[in-house]
């Protein structure tokens, strides 16, 4: 009865949203974009596009996105929105980071994504434009991926955190105490693999068109890079995801090294009582705020 019931609800939330979708005015870019999508496919094989295409989705997507932190630690202004200001970035840091990214991404990440057209194959997952679902379902199935990876993030990141296994794996990421975007896929390979699987749950169960693969990378890619920037920048449009966990609460584990182990939403940490150094921590900078206004 009750999976009756649930099963109801997403179908009235689904016929709701296709009903207001059908008065919003044409997207003047769905065009161009579908002329581009048929010349990919008329011009590429399937293995080309999910091998390659997906290659290049992911490294513009994370380079791109990893830009306007990048070009914060150079505005004065944007440095009161630095979540630990007295550790600023350094060539250095940047440097070593970037170098390990591309051994990451060429040596570990593109074996695996070698294989999207396989997995594509082997579940009949469409490329056709015809076949595309509409932009809300997508958004849908992106929310879907989060909250699958959120759960597998929670349970295994800590794990890794376990003082057994900690120095092996997961130390290599924690080798910065405060984090800025890029480095937010710097990881000992074995992590990339641990953590990664989490990553593909979600397709494995939504996945009903290739572009759900590309579209999850960004949001997956922005998730990340957001809360590894280390800068709360307001109006940040991320935050109005429900219970978003957000830079703040994400750098406050790289600065103590404990809890807030969940890598997109709130509630595995609030669940299981690993917020709580952490919801101690702002109280405390409230206390200090009001004494300093005083």
């Amino acid at each position: 009865m009750a999976m009756n019931d649930s099963v109801n609800i997403l179908n009235s939330a689904y016929l709701a949203v296709e009903y207001i979708d059908s008065f919003l005015p044409d997207n003047p870019l769905q065009q161009p974009f579908k002329n581009a999508w048929n010349y990919m496919l008329d011009n590429y094989t399937k293995f080309q596009i999910a091998t390659w295409g997906s290659l290049i989705v992911h490294e513009v997507s994370y380079f791109l996105l990893c830009v306007p932190g990048f070009i914060f630690q150079f505005i004065p202004y944007m440095q009161k929105y630095k979540i630990q200001q007295d550790k600023p970035e350094t060539w250095e840091k940047q440097w070593k980071c970037f170098k390990t990214l591309l051994f990451n991404h060429f040596f570990i990440q593109l074996p695996l994504i070698c294989g999207t057209y396989y997995f594509t194959e082997y579940f009949n997952i469409p490329y056709g434009w015809e076949e595309m679902p509409r932009w809300y379902v997508l958004v849908g199935q992106c929310f879907g991926c989060a909250v699958i990876e959120d759960a597998w993030h929670y349970f295994l990141h800590r794990l890794l955190h376990h003082k057994r296994i900690y120095k092996y794996i997961h130390k290599v990421h924690h080798e910065f105490v405060s984090p800025f975007g890029m480095q937010a896929e710097y990881a000992h390979p074995l992590e990339t693999l641990i953590l990664g699987t989490g990553f593909f749950i979600g397709i494995v169960v939504f996945c009903n068109h290739v572009v759900l693969l590309w579209a999850w990378v960004i949001c997956r890619l922005m998730e990340t890079i957001d809360v590894h920037s280390g800068y709360d920048v307001p109006l940040n449009p991320l935050h109005l995801v429900p219970f978003y966990a957000g830079a703040r609460f994400h750098d406050f584990h790289h600065m103590n090294f404990i809890g807030n182990y969940a890598s997109t939403f709130t509630w595995w940490d609030r669940l299981f009582g690993t917020d709580s150094q952490f919801i101690a921590y702002q109280e405390k900078e409230k206390k200090k705020q009001c004494v300093t206004k005083k």
